[in-house]
């Protein structure tokens, strides 16, 4: 599983799509809020927390495709599936290096975009933990949907049907850590936890199901 993580990440670094792309989504999103509400800093400061976690999503969402299609379409994928790593396991390797390759970098990049927004200097450590906690769900369900849409041409819009009703749990829940006035925010960092492990201790094995079904 590490050498499949360490594969994945080394290409994704060298064709730089899914990791660039991903990336400049979200800060094209972010920044370009202030010029549609205008240079309301009290409205920015409200709706910062919002806008950082709906961006780290729909970049999480840009590139859930390329979990498994791209191994899909060159063969790669029925090679693994033939290996001593279980298809759960291969779920699981390539939902971390999805993780790593966006929500990694969304996370520290929601800093500085956090400024931006003037996001209260007391909502920035639950803005970090919130993210960092919250992104591999993100990462995890796109896995499963990326599993069941894998094989079907240009199945990009199924799979962000498939998975955005998914996120709204967490995006709510993330979100609400990060706003200023919210009560118990670190009752619902742990709801936001525990969303993240449930995912990460179920959802390979749904991937596996889905994997073997579109591999017969």
């Amino acid at each position: 599983m590490k050498s499949l993580i360490l594969r994945d990440l080394r290409l994704a670094l060298r064709s730089g799509g899914g990791f660039a792309l991903t990336l400049s989504f979200f800060l094209i999103v972010v920044m370009m809020v202030p010029f549609g509400v205008g240079a309301n800093l009290d409205l920015l400061a409200r709706i910062a927390p919002g806008v950082l976690w709906i961006g780290a999503l729909l970049s999480c969402l840009l590139s859930l495709d390329r979990i498994f299609q791209l191994d899909w379409e060159d063969g790669t994928l029925e090679a693994l599936a033939t290996s001593p790593i279980p298809l759960s396991g291969i779920a699981t390797a390539k939902a971390t290096a999805h993780w790593i390759i966006t929500g990694l970098p969304i996370t520290i990049a929601a800093i500085p975009l956090g400024y931006l927004l003037n996001l209260e200097t007391e909502s920035y450590i639950w803005l970090v933990a919130s993210l960092s906690i919250g992104t591999p769900a993100l990462s995890f369900i796109g896995a499963f949907g990326a599993a069941i849409t894998v094989g079907i041409k240009r199945g990009g819009l199924l799979l962000s049907l498939l998975v955005l009703p998914l996120y709204i749990p967490t995006l709510m829940l993330g979100a609400q850590c990060v706003t200023i006035g919210s009560e118990a925010p670190i009752k619902l960092l742990a709801l936001v936890a525990a969303i993240s492990l449930l995912c990460i201790a179920l959802i390979p094995f749904a991937c596996a199901i889905a994997l073997r079904a579109n591999l017969k």
